[in-house]
């Protein structure tokens, strides 16, 4: 099983985003996608609809890149008009080929970072889109401003029986739990991180840590990156902040407790649930 958004399937194509030659030469008429925070344009709710520029809304427009000769763009709208058929990424995600994830990934990203970051954090005043949508320039103070991207840690926690560490954050449902996480802070190497966010929701010490693999989480500027841990000590001791419950699973647990559905396991679209994938299927195959 692959999460969404695992890998970039298009040529950002950077050196077409100046001067917005990306609208000029030959080739095929640009496929533009209509987005509206993280909803985007569909077939159905399905797959993702694709325009002309001369089809598309009135809208700032982004350019994401190629693929082979074909390029493709977003134009960012208050709201994908009901007739564009609005869907959400992370509820579509999943389900569209993965070139049109790569796409769509990249374009919310991007148009979440432009609602929220419309004046410049220096001196205050409007800024201006430039580079495609790749930058916001403040012409009162010069100021470049780049798409942010927030690292977080996520991982899997086993112990010296192979059990996991799953949590429950308090405003999920009972049955709910998931692999813990957090944000990076300041200063901090990333196995620092792990071992502290463990420590800090549930009081696990952690050793080994060892990097897995990530995903970009644009809900709005995340990127995820996936860690296995080694726990040294199993007692655990929930903060009641951030998780209201934790426990240790052996596999056999989660085998049985899915099928009775009393456990549920985060949605195939995560790295959350990719890394419990390669835990299970150390005995176990198939999915659950």
């Amino acid at each position: 099983m692959d999460f969404a958004f695992e890998h970039a399937q298009h040529d950002r194509a950077a050196h077409l985003r100046k001067d917005d030659a990306w609208r000029r030469g030959g080739g095929p008429d640009v496929k533009v996608l209509v987005i509206g925070g993280e909803h985007v344009a569909t077939v159905g709710g399905r797959g993702l609809r694709w325009v002309t520029l001369e089809e598309a809304p009135q809208g700032e427009a982004i350019f994401l890149g190629t693929q082979g000769d074909q390029r493709y763009a977003a134009v960012m709208v208050d709201r994908v008009p009901a007739e564009l058929d609005p869907a959400s990424l992370r509820v579509i995600g999943p389900t569209i080929a993965p070139d049109e994830a790569s796409l769509a990934v990249h374009a919310v990203g991007i148009a979440r970072w432009h609602q929220t970051h419309t004046f410049c954090a220096r001196c205050g005043h409007p800024t201006d889109v430039a580079q495609a949508g790749h930058v916001r320039v403040c012409p009162a103070c010069g100021g470049h401003h780049f798409p942010r991207t927030d690292p977080a840690v996520i991982m899997l926690i086993t112990d010296g029986d192979d059990r996991a560490l799953l949590g429950r954050q308090p405003v999920w449902p009972e049955g709910r739990f998931s692999t813990l996480a957090g944000f990076v802070e300041p200063g901090e190497a990333l196995d620092d991180a792990v071992r502290r966010e463990v420590m800090e929701e549930v009081g696990i010490e952690v050793g080994e840590v060892r990097y897995a693999s990530s995903q970009p989480w644009p809900f709005p500027s995340s990127l995820m990156l996936g860690f296995f841990g080694e726990a040294l000590s199993t007692d655990i001791h929930v903060d009641h902040d951030e998780i209201a419950e934790a426990r240790w699973f052996s596999r056999d647990e989660v085998t049985a407790m899915t099928a009775s559905s009393d456990l549920l396991l985060p949605p195939n679209v995560s790295i959350s649930r990719w890394l419990l994938q390669q835990w299970h299927q150390g005995t176990i195959h198939g999915t659950w």
